[in-house]
């Protein structure tokens, strides 16, 4: 009936909502860290913000994809840091192990 615009504005939606999104992300990094626990330097980043992330997603819909994502981060980053110091036994227990690998 009438010519002119509802001066009320739609309402915008809330932006903290629903964190699946970091459910999902933790649950891909953990899987990520499985295959990069071999490299310290890789491995150690991905399996921490997998577990940052897995803790701030399980307040979401995808609890269940939180807690896997944790599970697995937490296996990769204790694979890390076991293989981390096996590598720095082996390092220096055998100081010149470069020399062995160069000379092969």
């Amino acid at each position: 009936m009438s010519e002119f615009p509802n001066p009320v504005p739609e309402p915008i939606p809330a932006l903290g909502g629903d964190k699946k999104g970091l459910a999902i992300a933790s649950l891909v990094l953990g899987i990520l860290n499985l295959c990069s626990w071999f490299l310290p330097i890789c491995g150690g980043p991905l399996a921490i913000v997998g577990i940052i992330l897995g803790i701030l997603g399980i307040k979401s819909s995808q609890k269940t994809l939180a807690i896997v994502g944790i599970i697995l981060s937490a296996l990769g980053l204790l694979a890390t840091i076991v293989n981390a110091i096996v590598g720095a036994i082996w390092g220096l227990s055998n100081p010149d192990w470069y020399t062995e690998i160069l000379n092969f």
